[in-house]
């Protein structure tokens, strides 16, 4: 199976004495097993783990692993060989926050009390390779890699009333995506994910309109 270093050292991570890597359960491969405790990792794209979780949390605990960069360094590859060109720190830094743009894929997995998210603040590095088979936005630079430098700070969430504590304590209600934003200093796009989320756990519920925006307030 491929993956990446990043995707490796964190199966490591989580590989706690008497846990096994790489274990098939239900007819699905699982990076880690402790116990009774299902652990999968998943650096990106919730939607293609969505039904294999679905599936699992029937029947066993399983927690999802996911990591969000808060410190990146950009590493890059000449086409052909493994000495480094250069080396750069990324202006980009992940926040908590970011893990909506995965979880608006799944947001009703919290409610299962066998499933939980454990979201980890890292470093990493990214490897770019010099190829001319990358995205044009990169000039063709590839992405062939990431490492795990270092593990910074881990959040679990175990239930949606964990995700709630994510929001301003001074947030006033009604509000809308917009006003979210700005108290978060967030994309507006980033925000309209965290309403979602928040609404199909049950935490959120709009409370009508402002011109084109919905407002929300809190369910309780």
């Amino acid at each position: 199976m491929q993956e990446t270093r990043l995707h490796a050292a964190l199966k490591d991570h989580y590989t706690f004495p008497g846990a096994s890597q790489e274990v098939l359960v239900d007819g699905y491969w699982i990076d880690v097993v402790h116990g009774d405790l299902l652990i999968e990792i998943q650096t990106r794209n919730f939607t293609a783990i969505r039904d294999k979780l679905t599936a699992l949390v029937e029947c066993h605990r399983v927690r999802l692993v996911h990591p969000i960069a808060r410190e990146k360094w950009i590493v890059r590859l000449p086409a052909e060989g493994e000495t480094p060109i250069s080396r750069r720190k990324s202006p980009r830094q992940g926040r908590l926050e970011h893990v909506f743009y995965e979880l608006v894929r799944i947001p009703d997995l919290l409610k299962h009390p066998n499933f939980s998210l454990d979201v980890l603040m890292i470093r990493e590095e990214e490897i770019r390779r010099a190829d001319g088979k990358g995205s044009w936005r990169r000039n063709g630079v590839s992405i062939t890699n990431r490492r795990l430098l270092e593990v910074l700070d881990c959040h679990q969430f175990t239930a949606p009333s964990d995700l709630r504590a994510l929001l301003p304590p001074d947030l006033e209600t009604p509000f809308t995506n917009r006003q979210l934003a700005e108290k978060l200093a967030i994309p507006r796009q980033l925000a309209s994910r965290i309403s979602y989320c928040l609404r199909a756990l049950g935490i959120l519920k709009i409370a009508g309109k402002q011109n084109r925006s919905y407002l929300y307030t809190f369910s309780e």
